[in-house]
């Protein structure tokens, strides 16, 4: 009974500690802002923003409520982390598999990388990229095409933009194939394990999803127009782009930053996971014939991704969170709009202030929970 007493009692005094500090704060929050005459409350969301956004996702205009403010700033947030982490998990492992590389050149010049770039300040990369480099770029009455059909000017990347018809056919072969290649993966894992075969899933892979979505352009009535950007004069001396897919330049050079930064931690992460296979599974695996490729992809990576993971998903967090650095080039991203600018407005800080850390909060956690399932997918199973 007293062992039991002693296992409880901390639990019950760390719980009541946590409950008294909270009611304090949240007590001394309601005493001051009474005195000052502000209500709590969440109803200014449903009030006119009275402001617009150079860059959104969804429709929006200074008309729409605080709370569609919201939901598209959320959305400018989540399309810069989800291109970071994209774009740093490619240049990572490629940095990472190639500071382990015999070449003295690659070796040399991926050690490089990783030294300049994440002993930089971010901040300070994005500066960089957004007031030196893109502001060299010319203006867009100056630019040449690349490719013949995008337009990189100083007032961002102009791509064409696709016009569907039948766009439902085209997803529905898409997620038919990418359903076939899933089950195509279950069974050749399941005949490498108990036959010691091992099937082209790569090039069934590829096939699959070329062919069915083919096939919906071929009989499904599926047509692909592009609408490509052209210049037009505003006024005498001011063109722009019109058509098409415009890219801000903040947008790019916040992406920049934020992957060439973290790519440098996600490569070491990588570098570390495979140094830390022994060397005598390596020789093992060349004993019996395997190429280097099929020694990295069968017998490294999987046991590496044990080591990989976890580090790396800390990154992802990372990049995450810092994603509001956005605000100081003007990104109109979560903390720029609405801890920004709504809460001027509105005065509400500890409302906008909560929601904004409730958001990252949720962000964070669900990246997390995401990484620790494939990690727990993955892990090797010892019987």
């Amino acid at each position: 009974m007293n062992n039991k007493i002693k296992r409880i009692l901390p639990q019950l005094l760390t719980i009541l500690f946590v409950v008294l500090v909270f009611g304090f704060f949240t007590i001394n929050a309601q005493v001051n802002m009474d005195n000052r005459g502000i209500d709590f409350g969440f109803g200014f969301l449903s009030q006119e923003a009275s402001f617009d956004m150079q860059f959104t996702l969804l429709d929006y205009d200074g008309q729409d409520s605080y709370l569609w403010a919201y939901v598209v700033a959320l959305l400018n947030t989540l399309l810069v982390s989800f291109l970071g982490i994209i774009f740093c998990t490619i240049l990572g492992v490629v940095i990472g598999v190639a500071r382990l590389s015999q070449n003295f050149l690659i070796k040399n010049s991926a050690a490089w990388y990783v030294e300049f770039f994440r002993n930089i300040p971010l901040l300070l990369q994005i500066f960089f990229w957004y007031y030196a480099a893109l502001r060299a770029l010319p203006l867009p009455e100056n630019a040449q095409p690349w490719f013949g059909v995008t337009y990189m000017t100083i007032k961002g990347y102009y791509i064409p933009s696709m016009i569907w018809e039948n766009l439902n056919v085209f997803m529905s072969c898409l997620i038919a194939s990418i359903i076939a290649i899933i089950f195509i993966r279950v069974y050749a894992r399941k005949i490498q394990e108990r036959e010691g075969k091992q099937l082209p899933v790569l090039y069934i892979s590829l096939a699959l999803i070329t062919i069915l979505p083919l096939l919906s352009f071929l009989i499904g009535g599926v047509t692909l127009d592009f609408e490509m950007p052209v210049l037009k004069q505003l006024a005498q001396t001011s063109f722009i782009f019109e058509g098409g897919i415009a890219l801000p330049p903040e947008l790019i050079a916040l992406v920049l930053a934020l992957s060439l930064y973290t790519s440098t931690f996600v490569a070491e992460c990588v570098r570390a996971g495979i140094q830390g296979i022994s060397k005598g599974q390596k020789e093992a695996a060349a004993s019996v014939g395997l190429t280097p490729n099929q020694i990295l992809k069968l017998v490294i990576m999987p046991q590496a991704l044990r080591i990989i993971i976890p580090p790396t998903t800390n990154q992802y967090l990372n990049l995450t969170k810092n994603s509001s650095l956005a605000a100081a080039i003007a990104y109109p991203d979560l903390v720029l709009v609405f801890a920004g600018t709504a809460l001027m407005q509105t005065g509400k800080a500890i409302e906008i202030v909560g929601i904004t850390m409730l958001t990252y909060l949720s962000i964070s956690l669900a990246i997390a929970a995401l990484m620790n399932w494939y990690n727990k997918r993955i892990e090797i199973k010892e019987k």
